[in-house]
């Protein structure tokens, strides 16, 4: 069987990470620019890897599919980032920001990891702050902190409710540095089609070029990649629309593990659906709950008058408003981990004390600190968010509360990596949201902002440099070679394929029909059946694509139709293998909920004496089920135990 090497280096902990740069090879100034680098994407992960290993010295040839990295999926994070700076001086350090992320993850992480991740946390912001990011600031000119979820301390660093547009705005500037020194050359509206794999190693792309619709071919020493998670595998969910695992897919044909794909975040701090033709969730954001108060009513008729627009939200009086989390969670409330949030609102709502029209809705109302601290404090705070929700609601939260569900929102699978973010193919690496190593089977918010910045700006630039130093001698190489033409040779056929198809089906109503099996049969909860059920109908859904879709226009033009089918055919078989992984783990942990695992109030069951691992999937053939190999996960510094936020 084959033997899973995750590369964690030896010694205590608290020094793997600092005995690890100690002793990894380097490569001198002037060989770094003999070495090319591909990195695909250009979110904080891509932007900042590219922008590092620029700076660094390296040939960068950096790659998205907008018209600009400013584009891309990152810029829509709101609530913050973590790090352990411990400025409001409340007990924070770096092992509790290890071990809340350990707990939070329900001890489905990799221990070595989750510590570096920690470790460099405070860095970021430093970087951060030097490239300008206008981080919300005390009276006394320190940063301001906020809480989030699954933490008892405030180590969240923000600004407003834009974080994530003001780190990428950061990281764009560091990377636009670099194409203006030549060091990075950027490619925009060019999406990968797949890996060039010479002798073993990753060593170039095959990129379809958005715009002519022409595939070309690229060298690179080194292949990292940085293409966000695979949530879109649901059609609704608080991803951008371009969002897609398309490259994860890509890479794991050509024999990259898939790791973990069935531990997928559903956030609890969602606008609910709202119509047939919705085409994406938004995202309230996850800092909203530090002031916001969450309930539902307590009696059955006043959710129900409610429902039928009888009664307004704010003529339930106090002592009739069921705050449930502060209830049932009395010393986190409002502040749990999202997986514990999303399964508390559903059970609520499933036990018909729902909310808005559909009854899929709990209330998060902000009187009280409205009343308590002034209405201008609250719009200093969340000023944006709440304008956001006004427009998309057409209702006033200073005046009414605002109306959440949980909705899809982040995979903590992905392309499994060892400890230096390589894939099982040699000189193929991945980072943020693409690789599967930070977060366990939850992540905390406020942690993917975080680890997106330490993999690409203090993560990979030293670990790549570990490969690339017995590169050296290795010369570029022509991309006229057998490997490169092959590559090309079947993406083109694959692409030949779905347009030969000329069915009646469009392809959005495939991939709606996709994620309503998704969300009904592999979302919140789970059952052995549900998840048969799942693969059944998936395997329908394939066939109906590849006999019936439809797609106008020419291959070699500009062809979004074209794009996203593409993409839908890898949802289909990223569907599968997160059903697949979904009942193969008998347990319940995080965001892998089990209805048959779950303890007597209702909270996640694991199995850690049968299921303490990493679950890597292995392409095995078109057509033919993928095996599975086990990294085991072995905690040294914590101790594996029931979560409780009681």
């Amino acid at each position: 069987m084959t033997q899973i090497n995750s590369k964690i280096p030896q010694g205590p902990l608290a020094q793997k990470w600092s005995n690890y740069k100690a002793s990894q090879k380097l490569v001198n100034p002037a060989n770094k620019r003999r070495l090319d680098i591909i990195v695909v994407g250009t979110g904080l992960a891509g932007a900042s890897a590219a922008a590092s290993l620029g700076e660094l010295g390296f040939n960068v040839l950096n790659f998205c599919i907008q018209d600009s990295p400013r584009r891309a999926h990152s810029i829509a994070a709101q609530g913050g980032i973590n790090a352990a700076k411990n400025y409001p001086n409340d007990g924070d350090s770096v092992f509790r920001l290890f071990y809340d992320t350990i707990k939070g993850g329900d001890y489905r992480a990799r221990e070595a990891n989750v510590y570096r991740l920690a470790e460099v946390s405070n860095s970021i912001i430093d970087q951060c702050v030097a490239q300008g990011v206008p981080f919300a600031r005390e009276y006394g000119g320190l940063l301001d902190n906020r809480s989030f979820g699954g933490a008892q301390v405030s180590r969240t660093f923000y600004a407003k409710g834009q974080t994530g547009q003001q780190l990428l705005l950061g990281a764009y500037s560091a990377l636009s540095r670099q194409i203006s020194k030549g060091s990075v050359k950027l490619h925009t509206r060019y999406e990968m089609m797949d890996i060039v794999v010479i002798d073993g190693k990753a060593r170039g792309i095959i990129a379809r070029n958005l715009r002519t619709g022409r595939l070309e071919r690229f060298f690179g020493h080194a292949v990292v990649i940085a293409t966000g998670g695979y949530g879109n595998t649901f059609f609704l969910s608080t991803n951008a629309m371009g969002s897609n695992g398309s490259a994860a897919m890509q890479c794991f044909r050509k024999g990259a593990y898939f790791a973990n794909p069935c531990y997928a975040q559903i956030h609890p701090t969602c606008i609910p659906v709202h119509g047939e033709f919705q085409s994406k969730l938004t995202l309230m954001s996850e800092s909203l709950r530090n002031d916001g108060r969450i309930w539902v009513p307590k009696k059955k008729e006043d959710a129900e008058a409610i429902r039928a627009g009888k009664m307004k939200p704010n003529q339930i009086p106090e002592d009739e408003r069921d705050y449930y989390l502060e209830r049932r969670y009395p010393t986190f409330g409002n502040l749990v981990p999202r997986d514990v949030a999303s399964r508390a609102a559903k059970e609520r709502c499933d036990a018909g004390y729902g909310v808005g029209a559909t009854g899929l809705a709990v209330y998060l109302d902000f009187s009280e600190v409205i009343n308590r601290l002034g209405r201008d404090v609250v719009e200093a705070r969340y000023g944006n968010l709440f304008q956001m929700y006004n427009k998309i609601v057409d209702e006033d939260p200073y005046e009414t509360p605002m109306m959440i569900y949980p909705a899809m929102h982040y995979t903590m699978g992905g392309i499994w990596v060892d400890y230096e973010c390589m894939t099982s193919i040699e000189g193929l690496f991945a980072i943020g949201e693409a690789n599967f190593s930070d977060h366990g089977a939850n992540r905390l918010g406020a942690s993917a902002l975080m680890q997106g910045l330490a993999d690409g700006y203090f993560v990979l630039p030293y670990t790549i440099q570990n490969y690339l130093a017995d590169e050296i001698r290795t010369p570029r190489m022509s991309t006229e070679l057998a490997e490169f033409a092959e590559t090309e040779g079947a993406v083109q056929s694959r692409i030949q394929k779905i347009m030969a198809v000329k069915g009646n089906r469009s392809v959005d109503s495939i991939h709606k029909q996709l994620g309503l099996i998704m969300w009904d049969f592999v979302g919140m909860s789970r059952t052995k059946e549900s998840l048969q059920k799942a693969l059944d109908a998936i395997i329908q859904v394939k066939h109906e694509f590849w006999t019936n879709v439809f797609i106008p226009g020419e291959s070699e033009d500009l062809n979004v139709e074209l794009e996203k089918a593409l993409r839908v055919s890898d949802f289909i078989e990223i569907g599968e293998l997160m059903a697949r992984d979904a009942l193969h783990r008998e347990e319940s942990c995080g965001g892998h909920f089990r209805l048959e695992y779950q303890t007597g109030d209702g909270e996640a069951l694991r199995d850690d004496e049968n299921f303490s691992y990493v679950a890597c999937w292995k392409y095995e053939g078109d057509g033919k089920e993928p095996s599975l190999l086990k990294e085991p996960l072995i905690y040294e510094s914590v101790h594996m135990q029931q979560r409780n936020y009681k």
